[in-house]
């Protein structure tokens, strides 16, 4: 599979994420986001700019829901519930959000 940015083509894995770290940016993220039928705002950006932090500077580390409420509140001043991080990305925001940031899946079954 494949997705077309900007002219180019950037290849995905059937279920969309990317197959290569690299081809990331802020227009891929746009393309996955349109695809998955979100519009981005600032704190869908807080979100993926955390996860993005996480994996590439904390050795690959892909948190659980818990420890993202946790460290987004401390960015937005008040620690969000789940309710408000799956109006932002439906399908669960550490995989959703994931797949935006241009990340590898998680693997991991559920889990809060």
């Amino acid at each position: 599979m494949a997705i077309e940015v900007n002219g180019t083509q950037i290849e995905t894995t059937d279920s969309g994420f990317l197959v290569n770290l690299n081809d990331w940016s802020t227009e891929v993220a746009e393309a996955i986001a349109e695809s998955e039928g979100i519009e981005l705002t600032e704190k869908h950006w807080d979100i993926i700019n955390y996860l993005r932090d996480e994996y590439l500077n904390n050795n690959q580390n892909q948190p659980m829901e818990r420890a993202l409420l946790k460290d987004i509140g401390k960015l937005w001043g008040s620690k969000p519930t789940s309710k408000d991080v799956y109006k932002l990305f439906p399908l669960a925001p550490t995989k959703q959000g994931t797949k935006i940031a241009g990340l590898p899946a998680v693997n991991r079954k559920g889990g809060y």
